[in-house]
């Protein structure tokens, strides 16, 4: 199975912003997950970690959106999307962050891609 990886102009931009130790380190990672996805996909998913969505998605959907660890002090947001028709696996990263700015990146790339795939939350007036 092939492997793209696609970047987006934010990951980038916080690439850019990186030492070159650590730019090198997540390049390497990102790199190696890659490369287990065509032997070793259950193994590649294992190293991915999903967060919590805001609220859950329509009709069954499942994200696809995930974390993954490069150092003590970085970490990626992106997705994995499997394409059985062409025969690959899409990385594309979203953003690169601090721990502290972990949580929020997440959510805000997960309200981005599922904009109008959430369940909406009725409220029910009290009386």
């Amino acid at each position: 199975m092939d492997v793209l990886i696609e970047s987006t102009k934010d990951f980038e931009k916080d690439l850019a912003g990186l030492s070159d130790i650590e730019k090198a380190a997540a390049i390497q990672k990102i790199n190696d997950r890659a490369s287990l996805f065509s032997t070793q996909r259950t193994d590649a998913y294992h190293q991915l970690r999903r967060l919590p969505l805001p609220s859950p998605l329509n009709n069954g959907y499942e994200s696809s959106l995930y974390t993954l660890r490069i150092s003590q002090n970085l970490s990626i947001v992106l997705a994995v999307d499997e394409d059985p028709i062409f025969e690959q696996v899409i990385f594309t990263l979203f953003r690169a962050v601090k721990p502290d700015d972990l949580d929020r990146a997440y959510q805000d790339v997960a309200e981005f891609l599922y904009q109008g795939l959430h369940h909406k939350r009725e409220t029910v007036p009290i009386s």
